[in-house]
């Protein structure tokens, strides 16, 4: 179907802005991984926190939590946004390997809405954001 879209290797239409996946496999699912690690990760520990009271790993929570705390929330009652976010990279990650339409638009605001996860969860984010805005053919949109 890719070579039908492309046309042929000696063809003009082969200098069509049609994606051809055959040169960026590894971006893509470069992107696949570390958005389905941010996304388990976040569903876990965001069911972990439901159940247990507290995140998985030390007591007191990462440095994201600061900034909850200068807003004076308590980030051991957040559970449930740490289970949306991480339904919401696990939606994306579906709709990255179906290719699906809707799947700009949502990368570009769960990334946005994800930098705050200090330190990996930022690191994550801005890869695919970045990705997204820059490079977006490398990864078939």
């Amino acid at each position: 179907m890719l070579r039908r879209l492309c046309g042929k290797p000696n063809d003009h239409a082969s200098l069509s802005p049609v994606y051809n996946f055959e040169k960026y496999p590894e971006m893509k699912i470069l992107i696949t991984l570390l958005a389905l690690l941010n996304g388990s990760y976040m569903l876990l520990d965001g069911i972990f926190v439901m159940v247990k009271g507290k995140y998985i790993g030390p007591a007191k929570p990462g440095p994201w939590a600061n900034l909850f705390y200068k807003m004076n929330l308590n980030v051991f009652n957040l559970g449930w946004l740490f289970v949306v976010y991480g339904l919401v990279w696990l939606v994306w990650v579906y709709g990255l390997s179906a290719n699906k339409t809707w799947v700009y638009p949502l990368g570009l605001m769960i990334s946005i809405l994800s930098i705050w996860y200090l330190p990996f969860g930022t690191l994550i984010s801005f890869i695919v954001l970045a990705t997204l805005l820059f490079g977006k053919h490398t990864i078939g949109l």
